[in-house]
């Protein structure tokens, strides 16, 4: 039996669920995790476009990542902004770049859905930023699938956005969800399920999402749109192209190709990623990551988006020794030994905006 045969077998609708249980405790195990982001600096919770709530008090050690124009950070697919007041989604980063002299907000959209309707819920947050800053734009950040959200801000509202980073982000699908998908419904293109597994296993993507909500403080009153079928269909490889098709700005003409430009409507665009799964063998998400990166054949990635996926405007790199998980700084910070930390590929990253005033 090969390898990607396993991977059906464990994907197969009888033994779905059991798999996305398993992909759950791997969530849940995230909220465990310690953070110094409240140890140090100012950031704002905005998670919601009603207004954003100071989280800590402003210091700064130094003006290194001290931008023109704030720093707005966007989550991934069933994301959050601080977990129940303990744990943050983008775990010491925020407290990090305010020692440097950063203005940092983190932002919640819906955890689980498109990157259209995503991206418009993250738009009302940055015109809420904007207001609270008193700064015109901001240099918006994306992990995974939040990479694509910020495209569709810049996309429709270049006017607030200065620059666009995206960390490992699917900006061209990935593998995985087109198996999974193809697994659930292999001539499904529509955006609704059809069958009573797909719509069971949707159903439990929306649970998350809606349990992210209420760990991110907002109310049952108003928790946002969860839609995991809509989820499963951008993010795979045909999703990714009509949203690109939209939003082409900065990004590459073939799939393995490098992007020919690193600006559009005076946005500057970045994009760093890692490759490998199993990054320290004391990370249990390590192992699902494992398991997620199969049907990439072989194909450098880093659990759920490979590296030539990950391109987009100027590429800082696309082969850190870090999988998914650990380019948030994920889980527990245990990330692999003698590659750069997490947190200090951020700061570069955040001065290189200083410097060319961004």
């Amino acid at each position: 039996m090969t390898l990607k045969t396993s991977f059906a077998a464990a994907v197969t609708p009888s033994a779905f669920l059991p798999s996305l249980g398993a992909i759950a405790a791997g969530i849940l195990l995230m909220t465990l995790q310690t953070t110094s982001a409240q140890a140090a600096g100012q950031y704002y919770n905005c998670a919601n476009a009603n207004g954003c709530k100071l989280v800590d008090s402003k210091y700064f050690t130094s003006s290194y990542t001290k931008t023109q124009y704030p720093v707005v950070m966007a989550h991934g697919l069933g994301g959050f902004t601080t977990m129940f007041g303990l744990v943050d989604y983008f775990n010491g980063i925020p407290g990090e770049l305010m020692k440097g002299g950063s203005e940092v907000y983190t932002t919640k959209t819906s955890a689980v859905n498109n990157s259209e309707i995503r991206g418009e819920q993250l738009l009302q947050q940055v015109k809420t930023i904007t207001a609270i800053s008193g700064k015109s734009k901001v240099n918006l950040f994306g992990h995974s699938q939040g990479g694509i959200d910020i495209r569709y801000v810049a996309g429709v509202a270049p006017k607030y956005v200065a620059s666009v980073t995206a960390v490992s982000s699917p900006e061209q699908g990935s593998k995985t969800a087109d198996f999974v998908k193809n697994t659930l419904e292999p001539n499904n293109n529509t955006g609704s399920p059809s069958n009573i597994t797909t719509e069971l296993v949707s159903g439990l993507f929306n649970l998350i999402g809606g349990f992210t909500d209420i760990g991110s403080g907002i109310s049952f009153s108003e928790i946002q749109e969860q839609d995991g079928w809509q989820t499963l269909m951008a993010l795979s490889t045909d999703g990714a192209a009509q949203f690109n098709a939209k939003f082409p700005a900065a990004m590459p003409t073939s799939y393995c190709g490098q992007p020919t430009s690193t600006a559009a409507n005076g946005i500057k665009y970045y994009s760093f990623s890692g490759v490998g799964q199993i990054t320290s063998v004391l990370d249990p998400s390590d192992y699902i990551l494992a398991v997620t990166g199969v049907p990439f054949a072989g194909e450098s990635n880093d659990g759920l988006v490979s590296a030539c996926s990950s391109r987009l405007g100027y590429v800082i790199r696309d082969n850190y020794r870090m999988n998914h998980l650990d380019s948030a700084d994920q889980v527990l910070g245990l990330t692999a030994w003698g590659e750069s930390e997490p947190k200090s590929i951020y700061r570069t990253q955040v001065n290189r905006l200083k410097n060319a005033n961004l």
